[in-house]
């Protein structure tokens, strides 16, 4: 209870930049639960980071229905794409968080700061594609939501940080991308949290109050807050330039991703 007030800071700004940019918000919402929840006597220094996996992808679940509810609205979701790489993405969070469940913290942090940066980078560089690319068929959607999934799960982020790069390389209009990688975050954090629920089932010493690998108090915390904060976020990314915004985001996530691996290494 006495750290109410930073998840529910946490809760606003990760549901902000999720609206605002289609990515989920567990970039931000991993290192910073890692660093609340280790500076916590309570949570065993090994779980720390499967803890804050888990409890990011519980929230995404929430804060991406909001998102993706308020790009509806503004009719920027492309559910054609939707349907397609659903199932693929529902198969690789499975492979995701069954994977992530047997890998130590460490390697586990350096993993995700490793990705953080490659996103970021992208970011940054706001790489254009040709103007002759589209979309691959059903088969090609179907085996990028596979890796999506993967991947997202093991990072526990709402798939945004692949989904909004593919479909931009794909030439999709990026509030299109936006939109419809936020309808791809719903699966993506149904499958990992109920991965991270089930691996972290039968842990010893895992804090009071924790369902497997979320803890709870936490998670209630923060959902409220990022889901009233999401749909303002959707509502500035019609109105501001994303790619300047992209390039502020990317350079707070490298921050916090230095950051997270250097307390977990101290």
């Amino acid at each position: 209870m006495d750290w109410w007030l930073a998840y529910i800071a946490l809760g606003l700004f990760t549901g902000f930049s999720a609206g605002m940019l289609g990515i989920g918000g567990g970039l931000v919402m991993v290192p910073m639960l890692a660093m609340l929840f280790s500076a916590q006597e309570a949570f065993p220094r090994a779980e720390v980071l499967h803890m804050a996996l888990g409890t990011s992808m519980a929230t995404i679940l929430f804060t991406s229905f909001s998102s993706l509810r308020a790009h509806h609205r503004h009719g920027a979701v492309l559910w054609r794409v939707v349907g397609q790489i659903t199932p693929g993405i529902l198969v690789g969070t499975g492979i995701g968080t069954l994977f992530a469940a047997h890998v130590p913290a460490r390697p586990l942090a350096v993993f995700f700061t490793v990705f953080v940066c490659l996103v970021a980078t992208q970011m940054i560089l706001n790489l254009k594609p040709k103007p002759s690319r589209e979309l691959p068929g059903a088969a090609g959607v179907f085996s990028v939501g596979l890796g999506i999934g993967t991947v997202s799960a093991l990072a526990a982020i709402g798939g945004g940080a692949f989904t909004v790069p593919f479909l931009t390389w794909c030439n999709v209009k990026v509030q299109n991308a936006i939109g419809t990688s936020a309808a791809v975050g719903f699966p993506i954090a149904l499958g990992g949290s109920l991965g991270y629920v089930f691996n972290g089932w039968d842990h010893a010493a895992l804090p009071a109050w924790s369902l497997g690998f979320v803890y709870v108090p936490a998670l209630i915390w923060m959902v409220v807050p990022s889901m009233l904060a999401a749909p303002f976020g959707a509502m500035l990314t019609h109105r501001l330039p994303v790619a300047t915004l992209k390039r502020v985001f990317a350079g707070l996530l490298i921050a916090l991703a230095v950051r997270m691996l250097w307390k977990l290494f101290s």
